[in-house]
């Protein structure tokens, strides 16, 4: 199978995976369930399947209908391939039933290089930015008919872009002359007269695709979902690995991590440390792209994975 997209932390993110506790006990082996969130184009996926003992079962997810097409060409018995968001894994396997959960919440390269899709601002083609091709209103349909208001929070909120007034503006002007953007390029131009400063090497564009991106395709509201179905559905001592790629996605995955890593006592409760409840999880550790990796796949520079083992006992 030819998969032209570089999956980032492979071999980290399978080692994550397959040295937790309960993928290593080998007289578990035939229970053993894990579940790859973001099909992509199966590198994640096929390399965990290769470590998996043959009695192991895997589902992955996408939304993206050229992900699937891909992922049902793997012939495999073991794996599972469900067109759906990771949001809804806890629809697909029971509470307490699954082993292992990767989520690699990048887009992948395919998805940005093929024009049609509408991902990329150097690239001519239509400004669709929808995972899901099936499903939603496209970034242009969204621009054509959101208000000024609308449109600077989203670029605000989502590109953390300091001229997201000024864009959404031109935007509106735009739109109020007939010639609302249809085209990636069409966008990309008009913000590129917008602003007027950019980081070293940054396309002025960037932020605002990002944005019109994660809010077009619900991708926050899918992360905060997902995590919440993931703690559901782990085994106790089960791991989960998240790879994010931009500060938004990072920050709610740390956040998520830590409040349930922890144990909030009043101050001054007479409680013995022994007595004290047990938190959801163990945070394992968290990890970086090396030098050698980003070199060969500038991609990657961004990219931070955080790893959890759900505990065992009682939970809070």
């Amino acid at each position: 199978m030819n998969i032209t997209h570089r999956p980032v932390l492979l071999a980290e993110a399978v080692t994550a995976l397959i040295s937790g506790p309960l993928i290593q006990k080998q007289n578990t082996a035939k229970n053993i369930l894990v579940i790859d969130g973001t099909f992509g184009r199966g590198g994640h996926t096929q390399a965990l399947l290769k470590e998996l003992p043959s009695s192991a079962q895997m589902i992955s997810f996408d939304k993206d209908l050229d992900a699937i097409t891909v992922a049902q060409k793997i012939k495999d018995p073991r794996l599972s391939i469900v067109h759906d968001s990771f949001a809804h894994m806890d629809q697909y396997a029971q509470a307490e039933s699954v082993d292992g959960i990767l989520l690699d919440l990048g887009i992948s390269s395919p998805q940005v290089d093929e024009a049609h899709r509408g991902f990329s601002f150097r690239r001519e083609g239509p400004l669709d930015m929808r995972m899901n091709t099936d499903h939603g209103m496209t970034a242009a349909e969204w621009l054509e008919q959101a208000s000024q208001e609308e449109i600077t929070h989203v670029i605000k909120t989502y590109g953390e872009e300091r001229f997201a007034f000024q864009i959404a503006k031109a935007i509106v002007a735009k739109r109020e002359e007939g010639l609302s953007p249809k085209t990636t390029t069409q966008l990309a131009s008009l913000v590129a007269g917008v602003v007027r400063t950019r980081e070293a090497g940054q396309d002025p564009a960037t932020r605002t695709f990002q944005a019109l991106r994660i809010f077009i395709n619900r991708e926050l509201d899918d992360l905060e979902l997902g995590l919440k179905a993931a703690l559901n559905v782990l085994k106790p001592g089960g791991r989960l690995a998240v790879i994010s790629f931009h500060s938004l996605e990072d920050r709610i995955v740390k956040q998520f991590l830590q409040a349930r890593a922890k144990v909030e006592v009043p101050r001054g409760l007479p409680v013995r440390e022994k007595d004290l409840p047990q938190s959801a999880l163990e945070i394992i550790g968290r990890l970086k792209p090396s030098d050698s990796e980003v070199s060969e796949n500038p991609r990657a520079r961004s990219a931070i994975m955080r790893v959890a083992q759900k505990r065992m006992g009682r939970l809070v």
